[in-house]
C-alpha cells in the first residue's frame, strides 16, 4: 500500500510539476512545467523565462509550449516525464579570431528532462541557463540507422498584444528591415518572422533577443510563424522545394540547435556572446593563417567593375593606399579585360603587397552571375581552391544562397571545410544569418544577412531608412554574428546618402564583421581630411572587448570597442532631428586619457576633429545633427 501511495504521488508531482533552474547570479529562472492533455497521466511541456528586476522576478516570457514532431510519431501533447536530470554547473573558455570579443568565458547551469511519449519513444529536452539567457534543445537518444524526418516543432514564444518588438519578416537572404511595431497591426496578419528577433517586456527595462545556434548537419535553419490573434511565434522549419527536402532527415540519435534566448538590459544582449558560447569548438586549431582585416571593395560605386581589369587596379591602389590588407574582386571577374585578366590582377595586387578575395556564385538557378557552378561538388572545390591556392588567392566571398533548408546548411559546412584545407577566407553573402559557426569553423569571416549598403545601388528605400535602420541593426541582426553591411560610403551611389559623413565613419566601429568592406570609390577616401583618412587606415576589425555605452533601438547607440589598450567609440544618431549622444567613459581605467574625436562640420559632408584630455569620471555630451554621428579612438597617456 505504501509503494502504491508512493507511485501515485509520484505520477501526481511530474503531472503538475514546475521546477525552476536558476543562472549562477540567479538573475534568470526559467520554469519547465507541464500542462495536462486528453489522454489521461499525458501532457504538453511548457517552459517560461523570469528576469529579477528591482529584487523582484518579472516574467520575460509567459509559459510557451515545448515539443517536435516526426513524420512517425510527435512528441507534444502526448507526454509523459519519465527522469528529472541533476543540476549541472557550465563554464567554457574559448578564444575567438573575430567578434565582439577574443576572450570569452560562460558560466550556466544545465539540466535535462527525459519524455516519453505515448508510444513509449524518448525525448529528451536539455536546459541551460547563462548569466545572459536561456537555451534549450531536443534530443532523440535513442539509436536507428535507418533516416527519420523531423518536420516541424511545437515549440513557440508567446508575445503577448503590445509588446514593441522588432523583427524583420522571413527573406532567404535576410534582407529586410527590422521594423518596431506593438503588435497591433502587424498580429491581424500571419506570417513567417525571421530571427533575429527583439522585444522589450513591457513597462521593465528587460529585452529579450530570440534566434537559434549550433546548426549541424543534421538540422535545417527555422524561422517564425505568428497565427493570427494567438500571440504565439512558432518555430517553423522551411518546406520542401523541388531540390531540396523540408525539415530535417537524420538517423538516430539526433539533437536540435540550441534555441538561444538572450536576457536582461541592452548591454547584456549586445555584449553577450551566446551564440558561439552554445555552438560546437573549432575543427581546426591551425589558425595562424587567419588574418582579419580591411577590404578595398569594387562593385558598390561601379556595379559591374570587376570585369574590368583597370578599375580593379584602381582598387588594390587604394588598399595599397590606405594599408587596407585585402582587395575583393567581385562578380564578374572571370570575364576581366580591358588590360588583363584576373591572374594579372592577382599578381598586380601581391606586388602592391595586398591580398585578393574572389567572388563566386553559390550555383543556385534563381541569379545567373558568374562565375557560377564551381562549388556544388567537392570535387569542383577541390579544384577551384587548387587552382586559387596556385594564383595566391587568399579567400572567397559566396553568394546567392537559396534558403534555410538542411542541403542547404550542409553546403555552407562543406564550403567551410574544404575552404579551411586550402587555407581560404570565406565571407558568405546572400545568405542565412550567423548561428555559431564562426568559432566552429574560424575561417568564416563574416556573413551579409542584412539590409546593407548596397541597396544604394538597388532601390531608394534606403535613403530615408538608414539612420534608423543602422541604429536598429547593432541591438538585432549584429548582436549574433559579424555582419558585412559593406560600410563607410561617402559619395552616393545609384541613390543618395542622407546620413552624415561622421554617420558614416561611425559605421566601422558600430558593425562588427572579420573583414570589413570599405564599399566607396577610391576618390571618396582620398578626398577626406588627414585625420579621419588615418582614422580608418589603421582601423583593426577584431576586438577584444565590446561595450554598450547607451542606446535604444531606432533612435541611437553609443558602442564601445577595445583592441589592445585603445579604445574605438561610436554613435549614430537615428533620427531626422537633432540629438544629444551621452558617451560615458566609466569602462576606461584610472589614468588620464587622450581622445581624438571626428564628429560632424558645418554640414552633412564634414568633418571635424579634435583631440581632448578624458578620464573615466566624464561623461561626454555630444551634439549631432539629423542622422549623424561621431568616431574617435582613446589611448592612455
Amino acid at each position: 500500500m505504501k509503494h502504491l501511495l508512493l507511485v501515485l504521488g509520484l505520477f501526481l508531482g511530474l503531472m503538475g510539476y514546475a521546477q525552476e533552474i536558476l543562472s549562477p547570479n540567479k538573475k534568470i529562472k526559467v520554469v519547465v512545467e507541464m500542462q495536462p492533455a486528453g489522454q489521461k497521466g499525458l501532457g504538453q511541456a511548457c517552459f517560461k523565462v523570469l528576469y529579477k528586476s528591482n529584487g523582484t522576478y518579472v516574467e520575460a516570457l509567459p509559459a510557451s509550449p515545448l515539443g517536435i514532431v516526426r513524420a512517425d510519431q510527435e512528441f507534444v501533447s502526448n507526454l509523459k516525464l519519465v527522469e528529472e536530470g541533476k543540476p549541472v554547473a557550465v563554464h567554457d573558455k574559448y578564444e575567438m579570431l573575430i567578434g565582439k570579443r577574443r576572450l570569452c568565458e560562460d558560466f550556466g547551469t544545465e539540466k535535462t528532462f527525459s519524455y516519453q511519449n505515448s508510444s513509449k519513444q524518448p525525448l529528451n529536452i536539455t536546459f541551460r541557463v547563462y548569466n545572459d539567457g536561456i537555451a534549450f534543445r531536443y534530443a532523440f537518444p535513442n539509436h536507428s540507422d535507418s533516416s527519420l524526418s523531423i518536420t516541424d516543432e511545437a515549440t513557440g514564444y508567446i508575445i503577448p498584444q503590445g509588446t514593441s518588438r522588432w523583427m524583420q519578416s522571413y527573406d532567404k537572404s535576410y534582407e529586410k528591415f527590422y521594423v518596431l511595431n506593438t503588435g497591433s497591426s502587424e498580429e491581424k496578419k500571419a506570417g513567417e518572422w525571421a530571427f533575429p528577433a527583439l522585444y522589450k517586456v513591457n513597462d521593465h527595462p528587460i529585452w529579450v533577443l530570440i534566434s537559434e545556434a549550433d546548426i549541424t548537419r543534421q538540422n535545417c535553419a527555422a524561422r517564425l510563424s505568428y497565427k493570427q490573434g494567438t500571440n504565439l511565434y512558432k518555430v517553423t522549419y522551411p518546406s520542401a522545394t523541388k531540390n531540396w527536402n523540408g525539415g530535417a532527415v537524420s538517423s538516430l540519435p539526433w539533437k536540435s540547435p540550441w534555441h538561444v534566448m538572450m536576457v536582461g538590459a541592452l548591454a547584456d544582449l549586445v555584449e553577450s556572446t551566446l551564440v558561439t558560447d552554445v555552438s560546437e569548438p573549432a575543427t581546426f586549431t591551425d589558425t595562424k593563417w587567419i588574418e582579419p582585416g580591411s577590404v578595398a571593395w569594387v562593385y558598390w560605386a561601379n556595379n559591374h567593375g570587376s570585369k574590368d581589369y583597370q578599375k580593379v587596379v584602381e582598387y588594390i591602389d587604394l588598399a595599397a593606399k590606405m594599408k587596407w590588407p585585402y582587395v575583393l574582386i567581385d562578380w564578374e571577374w572571370d570575364v576581366m579585360s580591358n588590360g588583363g585578366t584576373v591572374k594579372d590582377a592577382v599578381n598586380y595586387a601581391r606586388k602592391k603587397g595586398i591580398k585578393a578575395l574572389l567572388w563566386y556564385n553559390s550555383g543556385t538557378d534563381w541569379l545567373d552571375p558568374t562565375p557560377a557552378d564551381r562549388l556544388l561538388t567537392h570535387e569542383k572545390r577541390e579544384k577551384e581552391f587548387s587552382w586559387l591556392n596556385d594564383i595566391g588567392v587568399s579567400g572567397i566571398k559566396v553568394d546567392f544562397f537559396g534558403g534555410d533548408q538542411q542541403e542547404m546548411m550542409k553546403y555552407y559546412m562543406d564550403i567551410l571545410e574544404d575552404a579551411a584545407k586550402h587555407k581560404l577566407l570565406v565571407n558568405f553573402h546572400g545568405a542565412t544569418i550567423p548561428r555559431g559557426w564562426a568559432r566552429t569553423y574560424p575561417n568564416l569571416m563574416s556573413t551579409e544577412a542584412v539590409y546593407g549598403a548596397e541597396w544604394y545601388n538597388n532601390a531608394g528605400i534606403l535613403t530615408d531608412m538608414a539612420a534608423s535602420h543602422n541604429t536598429t541593426l547593432p541591438f538585432t541582426r549584429n548582436i549574433v554574428g559579424p555582419m558585412d553591411y559593406t560600410p563607410v560610403t561617402f559619395s552616393n551611389s545609384q541613390h543618395e546618402h542622407k546620413t552624415s559623413f561622421a554617420h558614416e565613419l561611425a559605421l566601422a566601429v558600430v558593425f562588427e564583421s572579420g573583414l570589413q568592406h570599405f564599399a566607396d570609390r577610391p576618390s571618396a577616401y582620398y578626398g577626406l581630411a588627414d585625420a579621419p583618412r588615418k582614422f580608418l587606415m589603421a582601423f583593426p576589425t577584431t576586438w577584444d572587448e565590446t561595450k554598450l555605452i547607451d542606446g535604444y533601438p531606432g533612435q541611437m547607440v553609443v558602442i564601445a570597442r577595445r583592441k589592445g589598450k585603445l579604445w574605438y567609440v561610436a554613435g549614430l544618431n537615428g533620427k531626422d532631428i537633432l540629438q544629444t549622444l551621452n558617451l560615458s567613459l566609466s569602462f576606461l581605467g584610472n589614468s588620464d586619457y587622450s581622445f581624438q574625436i571626428f564628429k560632424d562640420g558645418e554640414d552633412a559632408k564634414s568633418v571635424t576633429s579634435e583631440t581632448t584630455i578624458v578620464k573615466k569620471t566624464d561623461i561626454l555630451h555630444i551634439q549631432c545633427p539629423p542622422r549623424g554621428g561621431f568616431a574617435g579612438v582613446i589611448s592612455e597617456k
